[in-house]
């Protein structure tokens, strides 16, 4: 889906100037919905997520792809937008570097730090659907 696919009056929720933190809809093994706030990054075609190898996300990620991702506008919010989409591509190469992208969106300073050894994956969710206000 390319950005022009977003309604007009959601784009704004997708912008890297608005930092808003979103709710990640993976599924756990039992089928159970699994919710989880998370920083996003847009590119015009996925929704770009980062995460830790071995998280509860990562994990059920890398067994269904399916997801489902809610924006919720937080100065009003009856502005919103449900993404749902798959894993397109996950990587670990590059995921430090998301990380710190996601730092400069959400806290101003390219600055995150890592616990030793940690794993950073990067997961870029291609959207299937948008439905929103």
């Amino acid at each position: 889906m390319s950005v022009s696919a977003i309604p007009d009056h959601l784009k704004d929720l997708f912008s890297f100037e608005r930092p808003i933190v979103c709710a990640l809809g993976t599924v756990m093994p039992s089928g159970q919905p699994q919710l989880t706030p998370v920083w996003f990054d847009y590119d015009g075609t996925h929704l770009i997520i980062n995460t830790a190898r071995g998280r509860q996300k990562d994990r059920n990620m890398t067994r269904n792809a399916k997801v489902t991702i809610l924006i919720l506008d937080p100065q009003n919010p009856m502005h919103w937008a449900e993404v749902r989409g798959y894993v397109d591509e996950a990587t670990e190469v590059g995921g430090h570097a998301m990380i710190k992208r996601l730092a400069l969106k959400y806290r101003g300073k390219e600055e995150y730090n890592l616990p030793e050894g940690q794993v950073r994956v990067t997961y870029k969710i291609a959207v299937t659907k948008v439905n929103g206000n």
